[in-house]
């Protein structure tokens, strides 16, 4: 800091503190080059003005305008000064709707873990709507399968996660019901009960089976193994895979039989056929987490937006 008195002085003047106020007055002012004008037009009586600029006349240490009867014109201070005013409250502005909009989710990044599933149901219509209403967010969308997804919501690798069943273990987190869809049997096109419309679980008992390892979709692979021990047996895997379309591939080389969410007969594999459950009540749940804690509008905002089928828990 300056030591002596002149060196405060020349402090001052070489980095003034100026209001923005005083800035917003000269540069009306510059534009209206009439006193009565520039008061109306802020909003204030003529002397108030009149005190402004003389302060900031005093700051820069020169006169910003010449006054004469009936006339006000820019001196050449004024002349200089009048593009960094502009260039000052412009920044200003633009930075105050800059914050408005973060503050309010309309920008940001949004980090989204999705199960691949997904992309071939509720995703792209959500991402959608999302986009629809707030185009200038970035989204940063991942594919993930379950268990890495609740882990990266914990440790705040990622905002939102769309994944299939909900955990057991919930905490920390939040959850919504997104939709539920049956399961579909996946077959080989050689397999006996290809030919039938529908296939009651019980009759897989006998077929191996090709099934997500449970250690990255804990929560659907239980759900699997649960519907089979209601039908009255024990899936016997003789292979795991962590993509559906890998399922698939198995499955149409006669490794096996499977259980997948109905969106997946959207894939067409060739070879692999695609038959509805019995009972009609083997249906999987496709849920939305977040953390408990969240409280960002980004967050709030897309909830919203996926909120009209969503239902909290």
């Amino acid at each position: 800091m300056p030591e002596t008195l002149s060196d405060q002085r020349r402090y001052v003047q070489e980095n003034p503190e100026v209001p923005l106020s005083q800035l917003h007055a000269f540069a009306v002012l510059a534009e209206e080059l009439h006193f009565g004008r520039a008061a109306a037009r802020l909003g204030v009586a003529q002397p108030p003005l009149s005190q402004q600029i003389r302060r900031l006349e005093e700051k820069v240490g020169h006169p910003l305008f010449t006054r004469g009867p009936g006339r006000v014109e820019l001196a050449p201070a004024g002349r200089e000064l009048l593009p960094a005013a502009r260039a000052a409250l412009t920044g200003l502005a633009d930075g105050l709707s800059a914050a408005r909009a973060a503050g309010s989710g309309r920008t940001g990044r949004l980090r989204i873990g999705f199960a691949a599933s997904l992309a071939l149901t509720v995703l792209p219509g959500l991402l959608g709507r999302f986009r629809e209403r707030y185009p200038d967010v970035r989204l940063d969308v991942r594919e993930m399968t379950s268990a890495p997804q609740l882990t990266a919501l914990r440790e705040r690798d990622i905002d939102v996660g769309l994944l299939r069943e909900q955990p057991a273990d919930r905490a920390g987190l939040r959850f919504a019901t997104v939709l539920t869809e049956p399961f579909v049997a996946v077959l080989p096109a050689c397999h006996p009960l290809a030919a039938r419309r529908s296939v009651p679980l019980g009759l897989l008992a006998d077929s191996p089976f090709v099934l997500l390892p449970r250690a990255v979709g804990p929560e659907l692979h239980d759900r699997i193994t649960g519907l089979c021990a209601e039908a009255g047996f024990t899936p016997r895997v003789a292979q795991h895979a962590v993509e559906w379309p890998t399922v698939c591939a198995m499955v149409a080389a006669g490794m096996g039989v499977s259980l997948a969410p109905a969106c997946i007969r959207r894939m067409r594999c060739e070879g692999v056929v695609f038959r509805r459950v019995e009972p009609a009540s083997a249906r999987t749940t496709v849920a939305m987490a977040w953390r408990g804690d969240e409280s960002t509008p980004l967050v709030g905002n897309f909830l919203a937006v996926v909120g009209g089928a969503a239902a909290p828990h």
